[in-house]
């Protein structure tokens, strides 16, 4: 766009384009859109187009439209050579948690081919990126079959001998190439985080001993309103695991508080894991009912008021900790 002559506007109501990247997953985040949207119609400083890409919900995409903006497919952007460490293994998710709209906005998983993966890393390391993140939904539920030749000779070479790759094995071939490099990976789902993985972690030199783990509610009931298919003591279990086989790990996570039907008696479960495990970081979100989900359908009953108490508790421990 700089060499069309474009430059950065200092505030979207002066600007000729306005490009937005939307988030469906929770409401008050498309609602900050619509605001965005209609602060700029009523400025009517100049003719501006507006367009909104990324993640969006159909719903929220007939609004949209109906609002004067143009929608375009986010996957234009993938021809932009990156410019950091991150890459994209897989997007979509199969696991529909019940508060959550990305398996209807990025569909069911579908994972890259790690042969496009590891040149990509090449092309990374060549760039003088010293570290790697490998990013998708749920990172470490990574599947391919192997079907191009080329890619199988390359396999046995490292003797990794399988029709299908899993996380772990696409782990050992990135990390196996030439370079001083580490290599990180995230979002992770605590079904999915196997003994396998933990093993390769602790013993690889190239892999960050860092772990984002989201486990979203202490409470086993609330959990399972959640449908995110384990229990607190499975969450624990796992956490100790981690640490037993790295005991300098850093742990992050995700937590949902106010979800439908969650008690004061069933936060203080939530806030037993978080001092139990000590989190280094945690990214916590209000609970917001999201049309199209499940949990839509849920009564949200605990109050805006008491749910910002709830969060700053657990963020008031996360200081603590620090």
């Amino acid at each position: 766009m700089e060499r069309k002559g474009y430059k950065l506007s200092p505030a979207p109501e002066q600007a000729d384009l306005v490009v937005v990247l939307v988030c469906s997953v929770r409401q008050s985040a498309v609602n900050r859109v619509y605001s965005l949207i209609s602060r700029i119609k009523k400025q009517k400083l100049k003719k501006q187009n507006i367009i909104l890409t990324w993640c969006i919900l159909g719903a929220d995409k007939k609004i949209f439209l109906n609002m004067g903006v143009e929608i375009k497919d986010f996957k234009v952007l993938e021809k932009i050579p990156p410019a950091t460490g991150l890459i994209t293994i897989g997007q979509g998710c199969n696991n529909f948690c019940s508060y959550c709209v990305v398996p209807y906005t990025r569909g069911r998983e579908k994972y890259r081919s790690p042969e496009l993966i590891i040149k990509e890393v090449r092309h990374l390391l060549k760039q003088g990126i010293k570290e790697i993140t490998l990013v998708a939904q749920n990172v470490n539920s990574y599947k391919f079959k192997i079907q191009n030749s080329k890619f199988k000779s390359a396999s046995q070479k490292s003797k990794l001998h399988k029709e299908e790759y899993g996380f772990v094995d696409l782990l050992k071939q990135v990390t196996a190439l030439r370079g001083d490099f580490k290599v990180k990976f995230l979002t992770n789902h605590p079904k999915d985080f196997s003994d396998e993985l933990i093993k390769e972690m602790a013993q690889n030199p190239k892999v960050v001993k860092y772990a984002h783990l989201p486990f979203q509610a202490g409470d086993n009931q609330i959990l399972a309103k959640m449908n995110r298919g384990y229990t607190r003591q499975d969450y624990l279990r796992l956490a100790a695991k981690i640490k037993k086989a790295m005991p300098n790990v850093v742990i992050t996570t995700d937590v949902i508080v106010g979800f439908p039907g969650e008690t004061k008696k069933a936060f203080q479960n939530t806030v037993a894991v978080f001092k139990k495990i000590g989190f280094r970081q945690a990214f916590v979100a209000k609970y917001s009912p999201r049309e199209g989900t499940f949990a839509y359908k849920l009564k949200d009953n605990v109050p805006l008021a008491e749910k910002k108490r709830r969060e700053q508790l657990l963020l008031d421990l996360i200081k603590r900790h620090n």
